[in-house]
Order: structure tokens, then sequence, then C-alpha cells
């Protein structure tokens, strides 16, 4: 696939521009995302009580683990596409959490292109809605607006 200029996304705006590989959010996962945000909640990292007390059967990733995984899965798929020379997060507009992943579920990330801003300076914001699907379930793990400054 021949790669685009930065700009070339505007024509792209409305469609699906692409999907990710799938990302297994295992317990291994789940505990290594606890430690690193001292989220220890039980209903992510103790499997036992998880699956006698909680609402799930078993662990759940954390949603903020779920929606970390927005910049890996859509540089995966827009840097195949296009060629930046780089790239910086700008924010996120009404991420919502729909369903829970429980651990040992696989995910990825369908991104569509919403908007492509020319700010000048070869500086282009680009607006994504990605959904994060959940392997074999009909609701997704989250939807979210994702912004992000891309610098041809």
């Amino acid at each position: 696939m021949n790669k685009m200029p930065v700009a070339d996304l505007a024509k792209h705006v409305g469609e699906e521009i692409g999907v990710s590989s799938w990302i297994l959010l295992d317990q291994t996962r789940i505990n290594e995302f606890a430690h690193c945000t001292s989220d220890h909640q039980w209903i992510h990292v103790d499997a036992e009580r998880a699956a006698r007390e909680g609402p799930f059967g078993g662990t759940i990733a954390h949603g903020f683990l779920t929606l970390s995984l927005l910049a890996p899965t859509s540089f995966e798929v827009l840097l195949t596409r296009i060629t930046p020379k780089s790239v910086v997060n700008y924010g996120l507009d009404k991420v919502r959490f729909v369903a829970p992943v429980r651990s040992g579920k696989r995910v990825r990330n369908h991104i569509r292109i919403a908007s492509v801003e020319d700010k000048g300076s070869g500086r282009y914001l680009v607006t994504t809605e990605n959904t994060i699907e959940i392997e074999g379930e009909t609701r997704p793990a989250l939807t979210a607006s994702a912004l992000a400054m891309f610098m041809a």
C-alpha cells in the first residue's frame, strides 16, 4: 500500500480508515497496569474474590487500560497509511465505557476519521472516532473521540 501525505486524510473524513490487530487483555497485563497506576481494586486484581463476589464472573480490565490502547492501535492503523514527522496526543472527547473487558478477552480498535483541520505550518489536527471491539461480544468496550496533532 502506498502511503499518503497527512493532508490526504481529509479525503477520508467519515470513513473507517482501518482496524487494528487483536490485543489480549490477560491477567498479567491487568496486574501490570494496576501496579503502574496504583489502582489495585479487587475487581481487577483478585481473581478469587471477583469470581465469588463480582458481577462479571471474574476480573475485568481497568477502563483506563482499555482506553490506553487508543495510542498504539491508532499508530498501527494510521502509520501504515501516512508518514508524519511526528504525532502528539491532543486530547479526548466523549469517552464512554460501554462494556467491561473480562480478563483473557481480546480487543481491537475500529478507527474512523472524523475530521482533519489544517492548522498551518504543516500541522493537522486529526480527530478519530474509536470503537474498541471485544472479540465475540456485541457491545464494544468503549467509544472515544481522540485528537492528535500530526506534523507533516
